[in-house]
């Protein structure tokens, strides 16, 4: 049984705000979650243009997740069950995602994610029809939450109390009960969530964990994105280009695959691709679109 589920994640900041503190929170926990043999392996990490998505970044990662697993399913799941291949095209404002695991090969899990400046009333961003939307169940996740559950302690819980907490460089905060309606700038992220895994006997359980994992991974990683707000606020795009990299060197040093990973720079892409051009891809973000599409199959 195919489920649809939208989330959405009201972020007291702006459009252009978003996308240096997600590439910032992505990097961070990437490097917190990696130790060890479990972590994240990155292969691949370099500028791409395409006529259907534009100029931005691809990344090839593998996940080694083998802890994260449930009991219930380590116990008919080999090790490798949780060894995940991804492939990400990240075009701001639009973004593609491939996650591939040798094990299931039926399961599918879709994402996308449309942000807009708003505070989260918009009732159908995703153009879905009219069949899409009496399937669909909405859930408004609430950053400054700190309700608790198995998925989120997997995922990794932080500390911040956001009803005390205020930010140095910009002043804001703390998120009182309604800060939704009153804070300024404001976006949203509406991630829609299609998911399916025709097993008998156990597909259902392994949907509604899936579920479960996503909703605790967009509110721990939206939460990130907001505590850490006076870490990379100011930060310019090219710095964190540089940090990206830095991080993906160490992140392989800590796995101990002794891979390389690819490094080429914008604008080196950008010299190679269009020779005769000077400037480099702009990153003012609009109002944005994002797919992240995860297939296992």
């Amino acid at each position: 049984m195919v489920q649809i589920k939208e989330f959405r994640i009201v972020m007291p900041m702006s459009l252009e705000e978003y996308q240096i503190a997600q590439m910032y929170m992505v990097m961070k926990m990437q490097q917190q979650s990696s130790t060890g043999p479990e972590g994240v392996e990155v292969l691949e990490n370099r500028p791409f243009e395409t006529d259907v998505y534009g100029r931005g970044q691809f990344t090839s990662k593998i996940y080694h997740l083998q802890s994260k697993a449930p009991a219930w399913l380590r116990t008919f799941a080999p090790a490798d069950a949780l060894i995940m291949q991804e492939e990400a095209w990240n075009a701001y404002p639009r973004c593609k995602t491939v996650i591939k695991c040798p094990y299931f090969t039926k399961f599918s899990l879709t994402i996308e994610t449309v942000h807009k400046a708003d505070n989260g009333h918009s009732e159908n961003v995703h153009d879905l029809s009219k069949e899409q939307l009496a399937a669909r169940q909405v859930e408004v996740l609430d950053i400054a939450s700190t309700s608790k559950d198995y998925w989120s302690y997997a995922v990794g819980t932080s500390n911040i109390e956001f009803s005390k907490f205020k930010s140095k460089k910009t002043d804001r905060g703390p998120l009182l009960e309604g800060w939704q309606d009153r804070c300024n700038p404001v976006m949203t992220a509406y991630k829609l969530v299609t998911v399916e895994a025709p097993y008998w006997g156990f597909g259902c359980r392994v949907e509604q964990a899936l579920l479960a994992g996503e909703r605790a991974l967009f509110l721990e990683s939206n939460r990130n994105c907001f505590g850490w707000i006076d870490d990379w606020f100011g930060m310019t795009m090219q710095k964190l280009r540089q940090l990206e990299l830095q991080s993906d060197s160490t992140l392989n040093a800590r796995i101990g695959n002794g891979k390389t990973t690819s490094t080429e720079t914008t604008q080196d892409f950008d010299r190679r691709i269009h020779p005769s051009k000077r400037s480099p891809i702009s990153s003012e973000p609009q109002d944005l679109t994002i797919v992240d599409t995860l297939t296992i199959s």
